[in-house]
């Protein structure tokens, strides 16, 4: 946690978040885009990604709508997060799957008995991150209604900690009918903004757990289902690194920015 503490302090103190934090801001958003829709099954490249707009084509490509469309939604939702995560969990949903399913009724509300979970509709060669059964409605209702508790309590808990336990609590629940990873990516942003560690969002943890790869992802998140001490520390751990990732991705852009190459 400190070393990751350092190297977002360091971010911040770059001479160019001084004047064109917003531009930081922007490209930030975008390449948590590309690297949560990556984890999803659709690894675009950084440039495709900006070049193109129509996302609604073909699976793919509605998979990095959903995560282009959730990243810029999740900055805007801070003040009902302080009062209701829930709320703001069924929203992004909605704006996840809007595109792919207008008008299906399972779209932003959580699922009941006997519906499935599938993280890209039409795009699932990756195939699921975890192997272990679907926790039923009610498990869901209670363990989500516990995550909401324990985010509107006052805590001295580290930001890392909170946004580590948001992200492997919605990835193991798997709330909704279809992107879920990118909804829970998107909360970890949430918690990060929100409590301040990073209020202009330029440390992109999504791109960190791209850069590490999908199977040290799923590796660190089985860690976080077994529960153990080890395990959750593990999972922590793999989330400060992620963190630490984005930060290096978000000092190149500062680079690139300072030389007037970007």
């Amino acid at each position: 946690m400190e070393s990751m503490r350092k190297a977002v302090d360091r971010l911040y103190g770059h001479r160019v978040m001084r004047r064109r934090s917003t531009e930081v801001t922007s490209e930030a958003a975008l390449r948590a885009a590309r690297a949560s829709a990556a984890l999803s099954g659709s690894d675009w490249g950084l440039e495709e990604v900006r070049r193109r707009t129509d996302f609604s084509s073909e699976a793919q490509a509605r998979t990095v709508g959903a995560a282009l469309r959730v990243t810029a939604e999740a900055g805007q939702l801070l003040s009902v997060w302080r009062q209701s995560p829930t709320r703001v969990l069924a929203r992004l949903h909605l704006v996840a799957a809007g595109g792919v399913g207008a008008g299906d009724e399972r779209i932003g509300r959580p699922r009941l008995a006997g519906e499935p979970a599938v993280e890209a509709p039409g795009a699932e060669a990756l195939g699921p991150l975890t192997e272990t059964p679907l926790p039923d409605p009610d498990e869901v209702a209670g363990r989500l209604e516990g995550l909401t508790e324990l985010l509107l309590a006052p805590s001295d808990a580290p930001a890392l900690v909170m946004a580590a336990v948001v992200h492997g609590e919605l990835l193991a629940l798997r709330p909704f009918g279809s992107f879920n990873g990118v909804v829970a990516r998107a909360a970890e942003r949430i918690v990060l903004i929100n409590s301040g560690l990073d209020p202009k969002s330029i440390c992109p943890a999504e791109v960190g757990h791209a850069e590490l790869g999908r199977a040290a992802y799923a590796g660190a998140f089985e860690g976080y289902l077994s529960g153990t001490p080890a395990g959750m520390a593990a999972w922590i751990v793999h989330c400060g690194r992620a963190i630490e990732l984005g930060v290096r991705e978000s000092t190149a852009v500062c680079e690139a920015l300072q030389r007037g190459a970007a």
